[in-house]
């Protein structure tokens, strides 16, 4: 995978470094979970109550029971998500630590932060279409989550807050039909899908 303009890398060291723990360890999620904790533990989501650690808990608790994947670099790299992006996390850190699988998913989730919006935007849409699937998971799950998450902001906020986190839903959406010949994708597809639909409805 091309290394993302936010990877923030390190010039590497001159003794080997240690490879990453193999995918396949059931600890990974665990070590992920505990390191998650470790760099988000001074942030709060936006209501200004809630740690923030609790939003990418709940995109691997999303993976698991509502679209039912149990793959480790998918929950491993859920529960990071946002550490390059919000933390002084960078590429580096995940690659030695949870190895390339890990890190190269949430570089992929990464947006590039020195571009103007726009561009950014269209940037990160195609970085996600090119990358690997659990990639594409993790977004349907990540907007899941932030979908479910609007009722926690103030009331007079909820209606916009609702229609953006629509949009963000639909996009992930499109971007995840290259897959939607894979059960856990269709699942995770319908799912994102069936809870847009229900806020059209009470919209209507």
């Amino acid at each position: 995978m091309p290394e993302h303009p936010t990877a923030k890398r390190r010039p590497r060291k001159i003794k080997q470094l240690a490879k990453g723990p193999n995918s396949a360890r059931p600890e990974l999620f665990q070590q992920a979970a505990a390191f998650a904790a470790r760099a988000h533990r001074h942030q709060l989501r936006k209501d200004g109550r809630t740690p923030y650690v609790s939003h990418v808990t709940r995109v691997a608790l999303t993976l698991t029971q509502v679209f039912r994947c149990d793959d480790p670099v998918a929950l491993a790299a859920a529960l990071l998500h946002d550490t390059i992006e919000d933390t002084t996390t960078d590429y580096d850190d995940l690659h030695e630590r949870f190895g390339k699988e890990v890190a190269d998913a949430v570089a992929a989730l990464t947006k590039n932060m020195t571009l103007p919006e726009e561009e950014r935007e269209e940037e990160y849409h195609r970085r996600l279409a090119r990358a690997d699937w659990r990639v594409r998971l993790i977004k349907l799950a990540d907007v899941y989550d932030n979908f479910c998450d609007v009722d926690s902001w103030p009331k007079d906020k909820q209606g916009r807050q609702r229609a953006k986190a629509y949009d963000k839903c639909r996009e992930a959406i499109k971007i995840a039909q290259a897959d939607a010949n894979d059960p856990i994708m269709a699942n995770a597809i319908r799912a994102v899908e069936r809870l847009v639909t229900s806020y059209r409805k009470r919209g209507s």
